[in-house]
């Protein structure tokens, strides 16, 4: 039994027309969207946006009240709990885990999709590679509740990675990372990407997103606003009018985004 990949550029989850309400309020607003196999794709936009409830719905967390929701070329309703965990892995933004697991066993369960598989030999060779990729090696097995917000969240990501599934869904991964780490986690992001994996990242910081994924929808109030590359989709007046605030774009020698600062006084 192989990891069924998907190739370069095939969609390999899509939503057409998707709403979905909670408490009277439109949450998702007709929403249509592709992710394809070899990219990174960023969600942006401002808080309560849509972008972590986007991320819910094509990942069979979560079902919409309306539209279509495809994963591999199938309604995600016809996909079975273990079929999807074994074909896509997903890291919420509360990735909290209160009990005293070690750094070693949350890894570890990264790999429980593949239980009973043959791929199940692949263990321990993904368990290391994967902390060796979060740079969390030197944590040994210390007990997850000690760790700093930093040191769990880079633990949550080598969970993710070490489940080899050829998907990655990841809600705000870089939230509690310094520089460095932020740099690294969606360096590693770019990485699987360019192995053919597909990417879905929730992103606050506009230049790391510019800096790091092919295309860039940008939510405002349950709708995609704009989506494209990010040099198309990080504009003045787009971010401006998306964020209410105003901005400047600066010219970055070597890339086609600009770095996206705040005008202020």
């Amino acid at each position: 039994m192989a990891v069924d990949r998907a190739s370069a550029g095939t969609v390999v989850a899509s939503a057409r027309g998707v709403t979905l309400s909670r408490g009277g309020r439109k949450l998702l607003d007709d929403v249509s969207l592709e992710l394809r196999a070899g990219e990174v794709l960023a969600l942006l936009g401002p808080n309560g946006a849509g972008k972590s409830t986007l991320l819910g719905v094509l990942s069979g967390d979560t079902a919409p009240d309306g539209g279509d929701v495809e994963f591999r070329g199938r309604p995600i309703s016809e996909w079975t709990l273990p079929e999807l965990a074994r074909r896509r892995s997903v890291l919420l933004q509360d990735n909290q885990i209160m009990f005293p697991f070690t750094v070693h066993q949350v890894v570890e369960m990264g790999r429980a999709p593949w239980r009973r598989t043959p791929l199940e030999d692949d263990d321990n060779e993904a368990i290391a590679e994967a902390i060796a990729a979060a740079d969390i090696a030197h944590l040994g097995n210390r007990r997850v509740p000690s760790l700093s917000g930093g040191e769990r969240a880079r633990v949550g990501f080598a969970r993710v990675i070490a489940g080899r599934t050829g998907v990655l869904m990841l809600d705000e991964p870089t939230a509690a990372l310094d520089l460095g780490h932020q740099e690294t986690l969606l360096q590693l992001t770019r990485e699987r990407a360019a192995a053919g994996d597909a990417v879905l990242v929730v992103l606050h910081d506009l230049n790391l997103a510019a800096a790091y994924a092919d295309r860039i929808a940008l939510l405002r109030d349950g709708q995609i606003f704009a989506c494209g590359a990010p040099a198309e989709v990080l504009a003045a007046e787009t971010v401006s009018d998306v964020y209410r605030t105003p901005v400047e774009v600066i010219e970055r020698p070597g890339s086609a985004a600009g770095i996206v600062m705040p005008v202020r006084g």
